[in-house]
């Protein structure tokens, strides 16, 4: 076979595959992807809390001290992607270079534009989300080769780039004249809506969600409406609602005792909230199970 040179080495991501029920550490790593299945995980990271389950995945950055929580009575199927440092840069130079450049300097590995990611949960109904459960899928069943793995994994880092480049969008439509100013409210009003997601079942308050994400209660209110079209008190009680129909479908939990797990302090509003969301009471969709 005729032999190659090869450009010197380059770390390729890893990949961790596991299930567990119950399940704590603690520590840093390197840029990732979280996604679980079966079950919820709880992450705290920076000032952030982060619930990731079956409909969302979690970013992380390089170097991100944070901690993990598994309880669950049943085991939760975890699938982590970890990149090594300037991965998805360098495929983001071979993006936006001409091939001119690429031709001149194929293996430069420059990672001196280091990409500062948004930490939060990302919905798995976007393309990044559902290239990592069509790889969830393929490596579960055992039928990639590594060749098949690190195609998947490039594509994975173009969605990354994609969606970062979403984001800032997004940062981009506040209207704070410093750029600064409106990344880090972007990140603030960020923690507050994970902090509602990660700990709707719970006795929230607002000033408590504000508070979290380091905002006045004004400032929090004003700009949540702004970033997400909504006001926090709607999101949590949309969490509560589309919490409470699981429940009513997956379990035999009593429509009284699944009310107040999900937060609710009224069965009466419990009710009434459900009924106008879903055209069917709660008990008319236990029935209809």
């Amino acid at each position: 076979m005729l032999e190659i040179p090869l450009p010197r080495p380059v770390p390729v991501p890893f990949i961790l595959h596991e299930s567990s029920s119950q399940f704590d550490w603690k520590g840093s790593g390197s840029l990732s992807l979280k996604t679980f299945r079966n079950g919820k995980t709880l992450y705290e990271a920076r000032r952030g809390h982060f619930a990731v389950n079956n409909e969302n995945y979690l970013l992380l950055n390089e170097g991100q001290e944070y901690s993990l929580h598994i309880d669950s009575s049943t085991p939760v199927e975890s699938f982590c992607i970890f990149f090594p440092p300037g991965y998805v840069e360098e495929i983001g130079r071979n993006l936006i270079s001409s091939d001119l450049q690429l031709l001149d300097e194929p293996y430069s590995y420059s990672y001196s534009n280091k990409i500062e990611w948004v930490e939060r949960t990302y919905a798995m109904d976007n393309r990044l989300g559902a290239a990592l459960n069509h790889l969830r899928n393929l490596y579960s069943q055992d039928t990639l080769d590594s060749w098949a793995i690190a195609e998947q994994l490039h594509q994975l880092a173009v969605h990354m780039l994609d969606l970062h480049r979403n984001v800032q969008r997004e940062i981009n439509e506040l209207d704070m004249i410093r750029r600064s100013t409106r990344e880090e409210l972007y990140r603030r009003v960020y923690i507050g809506h994970e902090y509602i997601s990660a700990y709707y079942d719970q006795p929230l308050t607002l000033e408590q969600t504000a508070s979290a994400a380091q905002l006045s209660v004004n400032h929090f209110l004003r700009n949540y409406k702004k970033l997400f079209g909504t006001s926090p008190h709607r999101y949590l009680t949309e969490c509560r609602l589309l919490a409470a129909k699981r429940l009513l479908l997956d379990s035999d939990r009593s429509v009284t005792n699944i009310c107040y797990d999900v937060g609710f302090e009224s069965l009466g509003s419990f009710s009434s909230l459900f009924t106008r969301r879903f055209h069917s009471s709660p008990s008319q969709l236990r029935a209809k199970r």
